[in-house]
């Protein structure tokens, strides 16, 4: 008994301090963290104008939950810092104009670019798009900043937790990432593009200028070849028709194809197949080394559907194949599917189609 009084007056003293180690503090509630967080949604410009696929940086950056700068550079860069001011989610813009060596998008020295205004900013997070661009300069950034990338995100659990495919899609990963700094590129299917507001008054985001190492290059920007068309754009069309290896030849490609884009208002791609033979350009290749779309419509012609290429289109909402293997494993992932000789009922599709 004597003991009881005892025990009782340490157990009163110590139940304030049990209270105040078990009660979150201010400081380290989801709210408060969230305060500490901000993302660097890294676009690409083209003459002055964004690349509407890399604002999908900005939707996915928006989703970490805390601010969101987004970054240009380039020589006249005015027109697309005003451009990404009126994104929505955009908290501020930082633009580094009057610089046409960023112009390109070069590797060896946009990386160096962005990672000094990660610093001088002291973000926890660099996002962008898991485009040719993205996937470019990314890789460097995180290297100089001591970080692990996290490659093709498909979704955003949390500030350090995301989603990703492994194994040509056919498994899906939850990464958590430990790093200070996240590095991050984000599937373009995955995350539309943030919209941009039209007025260019109400609403536009700061923008403030950001610093240049100017850093030496080793290599320089020569020339480029670029497959102009009024077709819509692959990586973002509603449509899709690609072509494989059962067209034989480029002339058939052409012949075959390119009437079935028009009727259809579609955007023209390829298996890899198809492109390694030479029946199209590569800017059309669609799969695992291609370019991933996800449109509301995808026709498969004379594509046998090898896990590449499935890695690629997968996600499309609705995919028509025509091949004339009845066993052909594009069939497998087909909502619709025709078995027949492609160069008698794709033409006949074409004429019903225009004539609808």
């Amino acid at each position: 008994m004597l003991a009881a009084g005892p025990r009782r007056a340490i157990s009163a003293l110590a139940r304030p301090a049990l209270r105040a180690a078990t009660t979150p503090s201010p400081l380290t509630s989801p709210a408060a963290l969230r305060r500490f967080l901000s993302a660097l949604a890294i676009l690409e410009q083209r003459d002055g104008k964004i690349v509407p696929s890399s604002l999908s940086a900005v939707t996915a950056a928006k989703q970490l939950g805390g601010s969101v700068h987004a970054f240009v550079a380039g020589g006249d860069v005015s027109g697309a810092a005003s451009e990404a001011a009126r994104a929505q989610g955009v908290d501020k813009v930082v633009a580094v104009d009057k610089a046409p060596a960023y112009d390109r998008g070069l590797p060896e020295s946009f990386a160096p670019l962005v990672a000094e205004n990660v610093k001088k900013g002291g973000y926890t997070h660099v996002v962008a798009a898991h485009s040719a661009f993205g996937k470019n300069v990314l890789p460097r950034v995180a290297a100089l900043l001591d970080a692990q990338q996290v490659s093709d995100v498909t979704a955003i659990q949390d500030d350090k937790t995301f989603v990703r495919p492994i194994y040509a899609g056919n498994a899906v990963a939850t990464v958590e990432s430990s790093d200070p700094i996240k590095v991050v590129t984000v599937r373009g299917t995955a995350f539309p593009p943030a919209p941009v507001a039209g007025d260019e008054g109400a609403g536009a985001a700061a923008v403030e200028a950001g610093v240049d190492p100017k850093v030496e290059s080793p290599t320089e920007w020569v020339s480029e070849d670029l497959a102009k068309s009024d077709r819509p754009d692959l990586g973002t069309a509603s449509r899709v028709v690609s072509g494989g290896r059962g067209l034989k030849s480029k002339e058939e490609f052409e012949r075959i194809m390119l009437p079935l884009a028009d009727s259809l208002g579609a955007a023209v791609g390829a298996s890899r197949a198809a492109v390694d033979s030479g029946y199209a350009d590569n800017s059309l290749q669609v799969g695992q080394t291609g370019k991933v779309v996800a449109p509301q419509l995808y026709v498969a012609v004379g594509i046998s559907g090898a896990i590449q290429h499935l890695a690629g289109m997968k996600d499309s909402k609705v995919i028509a194949a025509i091949n004339k293997d009845p066993d052909a494993p594009i069939f497998q992932v087909a909502d619709v599917g025709l078995v027949g000789d492609l160069f008698e009922k794709v033409p006949e599709l074409t004429e019903k189609v225009k004539k609808a």
